[in-house]
């Protein structure tokens, strides 16, 4: 079997849906799973959904309805007859999540995010079921939640591995193709879950390691992995062959192609990891597997931008120490803050943190109470694997830099 991911970008609209059979046509899709992600920017319009539930609940329902028109004006550039069952079942999602607006009593934010920010995923497998269906591509529709079971950890749940791996194989293979969500699980109470965002890539890989699948394929916009995004970067070359270890390490330093969970259950089991372009399929793309670590070699630019800069110094000027620094990582992990550089000297202690879930402000007001802290907000974190002079030049060039630090392969400057 092969996996084959579509994120949102892929079936934004009815065009994009009508390329995905265009694409299975061309690649096939004989014994072929296809995990898709919630359409166009549907999760971040659900994030406002979620804002409103919470803090504007006058402009809740209004929220809602614009996500139904924008996918009810698929489904009519799809669907020639509105009686197709299709505007039912679409419509029954949408109505599902009415009722648990209305009747959640639940207050836990992350719980409430994980049931809402769902639908988006459930509606597009939906709607491309149903028209790969209607296109004569007969397909079974899965949903994830009855397959990947996860721990209660909302927002950034964790697999069950054993008990994930016994449901996958009671699938029966024998049918050509499925369609099923990636992004979101269950836990033991049948609750939504979430991998974390861009998790549908984390989510072929979990299905591809428990079917123990020949091969998985991210369909992207652009022609496969590239040594740097175009947004930021002038030229950027395509990468033909990656190898675990450094699509790992890229994974790490914020490269936004691959998911960083997505390539440790691959490298298990050696499945090779293509990415490729839906615009044109035939092209080889880029693979990761086993193999030289890049080809061609090359240096490779990542930025993570809207990073904070925290410098934290004692406040009667001893040592920050090991005990110190075991304190600030166990508040960083208990507030779900991802370090992306460290630097110390004998009295402080600097981090680039990523708030995803904006809980500096209540770290602060806790490491404020041991620790001077200070910051700079908005800040962005380049990081330059196998970098040379020249590399290092086109980054720190026009730049105020407030941190800089080299390792043997790889260079992080954080600028303002």
């Amino acid at each position: 079997m092969k996996i084959f991911k579509f994120g949102g970008a892929s079936v934004k609209d009815a065009a994009g849906i009508k390329n995905v059979l265009k694409v299975l046509k061309t690649v096939g899709y004989e014994e072929v799973m296809l995990v898709i992600s919630a359409m166009g920017k549907t999760t971040n319009a659900l994030e406002v959904v979620i804002k409103n539930y919470f803090e504007k609940s006058n402009e809740l329902y209004a929220s809602l309805q614009d996500i139904r028109k924008y996918h009810n004006q698929i489904l009519l550039d799809l669907f020639d007859d509105e009686e197709h069952e299709v505007f039912f079942d679409v419509n029954t999602h949408f109505d599902d999540l009415e009722y648990f607006v209305r009747s959640n009593k639940s207050p836990n934010y992350p719980f409430v995010y994980d049931q809402i920010i769902s639908i988006g995923e459930m509606v597009s497998t939906t709607i491309v079921s149903h028209y790969l269906n209607a296109a004569g591509i007969t397909n079974q529709w899965l949903d994830v939640r009855n397959y990947i079971k996860t721990d209660a950890n909302y927002r950034d749940a964790n697999v069950n591995w054993e008990y994930t791996q016994k449901l996958i194989s009671k699938i029966n293979r024998k049918k050509s193709l499925f369609i099923t969500q990636g992004f979101i699980g269950a836990d033991e109470n049948n609750f939504t879950t979430t991998l974390g965002r861009e998790g549908s890539d984390y989510t072929a890989a979990i299905f591809a390691y428990c079917l123990g699948a020949e091969s998985v394929t991210i369909w992207k916009d652009v022609p496969g992995v590239l040594n740097a995004d175009p947004r930021y970067f002038e030229n950027a070359v395509l990468l033909n062959q990656i190898s675990y270890k450094e699509a790992i390490e890229l994974a790490f330093y914020g490269a936004s192609v691959i998911h960083p969970k997505t390539l440790q259950p691959l490298q298990k089991k050696e499945i090779p990891l293509y990415v490729k372009s839906f615009i044109n399929p035939t092209l080889p793309g880029t693979k990761v597997s086993t193999g030289v670590d890049l080809e061609p070699k090359t240096s490779c630019f990542i930025v993570k931008k809207n990073q904070i800069l925290v410098s934290l110094s004692s406040i009667d000027f001893s040592f920050i120490m090991e005990e110190n620094i075991s304190e600030i990582f166990a508040l960083f992990h208990k507030h779900k803050i991802k370090v992306s550089l460290i630097q110390n000297t004998a009295i402080s202690f600097s981090v680039c943190i990523e708030d995803t879930f904006d809980k500096f402000k209540d770290l602060k007001t806790i490491l404020s109470k041991k620790f001077k802290v200070s910051y700079n907000e908005n800040v962005s974190l380049y990081t330059i694997r196998h970098f040379d002079a020249i590399s290092a030049e086109v980054i720190e060039k026009d730049k105020t830099i407030l941190v800089k630090q080299i390792s043997r392969e790889t260079l992080q400057i954080v600028t303002q």
